[in-house]
């Protein structure tokens, strides 16, 4: 028999307890709320979810645009490239020398002097559509294949007449008029080219365009130039320098 101490001991008592077992209720009752939230969900969430991040990953990737590539042509009496001649095409001419070494690097080591050193920057297209440039991915070949053992280094300047005039004008001479993607495209995957931007660069030509084939594309890319030059958006060129080299 509880003595009268013992329960108004247990009456101090029973209002904690009784506050406890309502307060892991209430907890208990929140976990369950939350797991039938969780079970709710489609199975298919997550690869939903996985899908949806590869997608977004995906356009980022597509949306990124090539990183500038800073190539410098050097010319002294070293290099990979055996300069077999320089033809002054209109204007100023290059100085004579015997190799060409052509670097990928903003800061390139000149172990000799140099007799020219000519500096161009990969960069987007700027007169080429979008069938055009599916086109030329498709076909273009990478540098640097093992049987294309000629190349061309060919550094032209354009007028300011050419420079005055809007984009969709230089377009139109561009393309429209003197088809030079179109004939460009004719002549791959046999040739392989890459244009290097200068102007921005302050150098002394707009443009160096890189190409090499195999020499039996030789007679090939003599006809590719010879019709370039035939063109009305040549005539907007007022220094082109032809130098032609072979790998050895």
């Amino acid at each position: 028999m509880s003595s009268p101490g013992s329960f108004a001991f247990a009456l101090l008592v029973a209002p904690d307890e009784l506050l406890l077992l309502a307060f892991v209720l209430f907890s208990f009752l929140i976990l369950v709320a939350h797991l039938s939230c969780v079970m709710s969900i489609p199975k298919n969430h997550s690869t939903f979810s996985a899908q949806t991040s590869s997608k977004r990953s995906l356009r980022a990737m597509e949306s990124e645009e090539p990183q500038p590539l800073l190539v410098s042509f050097i010319a002294s009496g070293q290099g990979a490239w055996r300069i077999e001649r320089i033809d002054t095409v209109v204007g100023e001419s290059l100085p004579a020398a015997d190799r060409l070494e052509v670097v990928e690097s903003p800061s390139p080591s000149l172990s000799v002097a140099p007799a020219w050193v000519l500096r161009g920057v990969t960069s987007n297209v700027r007169y080429t559509n979008r069938l055009e440039l599916d086109a030329l991915q498709q076909s273009q070949e990478p540098l640097n294949r093992p049987l294309a053992t000629r190349a061309a280094l060919i550094p032209i300047r354009k007028t300011a007449a050419w420079w005055n005039l809007a984009q969709d004008e230089r377009r139109r001479i561009f393309e429209e008029q003197s088809h030079h993607i179109a004939i460009g495209l004719e002549y791959l995957p046999a040739i392989a080219r890459r244009l290097h931007h200068s102007r921005e660069l302050h150098e002394p030509f707009d443009f160096l365009t890189w190409f090499e084939y195999a020499p039996e594309h030789s007679d090939a890319f003599e006809q590719l130039v010879l019709r370039l030059r035939n063109t009305e958006e040549w005539h907007y060129v007022d220094r082109e320098i032809d130098i032609r080299l072979v790998r050895s």
